[in-house]
């Protein structure tokens, strides 16, 4: 048997469908995930559930900040490459739960670093973020830009992330690749992401909450073509140069920011009905505005993304509603 690739964070959203499309490819897979109680773990386990009945998929229920736990899976599996999505997301519940940022995006970090050193991984993948260009007032964003600034914690371990793949890169030389994905939404989401939740409060008739009185644009980017460009950079590790060690860092958008109100106004006449709205100021931790600069994985890998607002939110809804039983 092949050396699997083992993917971290494999019930979330993003690791779902990577999944799949490395299953469907013929490749072995660990999918590894702690199932916890951000959001619902039904969901989880749903998304979970479409994996386990396919070929070359084994799941292992554990948590990356478990340092001999995570030993043990890479000295018994040895994988060949990993994609590394476990995390503790969202920039707002960092205001509420630092700790569990600096155990899953840290700690849980490291000891993915110390395990792809432990096995001479051929290429660690890692998800970055859109949050590490903090408040910059330049757009759109190029991974040249100073990040030395970030308004959240969140943000900050992403940061983080980058700089100590960046240090692993270098002193052990294994290629390390990090993705800054830009506002990701689709079938299977999470619940913690506004469009889901505005979707859920409108079919219900409650009041939306538009922070910033809707005067925010963000690089909404659909889940199809974030998994394209994954896969592509998986298949391209990064080469040591005059420049440096093998590490790279990519945007991942759309390059299309839209308006918060057009997104609402198009959700709406996805979902057939009109939201209730309330406006309140900017909260703390959000940015105005995202925009991706995709210069550098276009050029490197050709990725175009093309999913219009319009055709992600309608497969986004009818996923809902099926889904959901509405």
């Amino acid at each position: 048997m092949s050396a699997p690739v083992l993917v971290t964070g494999a019930a979330g959203f993003i690791g779902m469908h990577v999944c799949q499309q490395l299953l469907a490819r013929g490749l072995n897979v660990i999918g590894i995930d702690n199932l916890n109680d951000y959001y619902e773990v039904s969901l989880k386990h749903a998304r979970l559930e479409r994996l386990q009945g396919l070929d070359g998929f084994a799941f292992i229920g554990m948590d990356i900040a478990d340092r001999e736990a995570m030993a043990e899976l890479f000295a018994l599996h040895k994988p060949s490459r990993v994609i590394h999505l476990a995390a503790q997301a969202g920039v707002r519940y960092s205001l509420e739960n630092p700790l569990a940022y600096a155990d899953s995006n840290l700690t849980g970090f490291v000891n993915i670093l110390e395990g792809c050193r432990a096995v001479k991984v051929g290429h660690l993948v890692f998800a970055s973020s859109s949050s590490v260009y903090g408040s910059n007032k330049k757009l759109p964003y190029s991974e040249s830009d100073a990040v030395d600034h970030p308004i959240s914690l969140y943000a900050a371990s992403k940061k983080a992330n980058e700089l100590m793949a960046h240090a692993y890169a270098h002193l052990y030389g294994f290629p390390c690749t990090g993705l800054r994905f830009f506002t990701v939404y689709g079938p299977w989401g999470r619940p913690d992401m506004a469009y889901f939740g505005f979707t859920k409060a409108i079919l219900a008739g409650e009041t939306i909450k538009i922070f910033n009185h809707g005067d925010m644009q963000r690089d909404f980017t659909y889940i199809d073509d974030i998994v394209d460009g994954v896969l592509k950079v998986f298949d391209g590790p990064p080469k040591a140069d005059e420049n440096g060690p093998a590490y790279r860092i990519y945007n991942i958008g759309n390059d299309q920011p839209g308006r918060l109100g057009h997104f609402v106004e198009t959700l709406e006449k996805a979902l057939g009905v009109e939201a209730k709205k309330e406006m309140y100021p900017m909260q703390p931790g959000d940015v105005q505005s995202t925009h991706a600069d995709l210069t550098n994985i276009r050029r490197d890998f050709n990725f175009k993304p093309t999913t219009s607002i319009e055709e992600g939110l309608s497969k986004f809804v009818i996923w809902y509603n099926s889904y959901y039983g509405q």
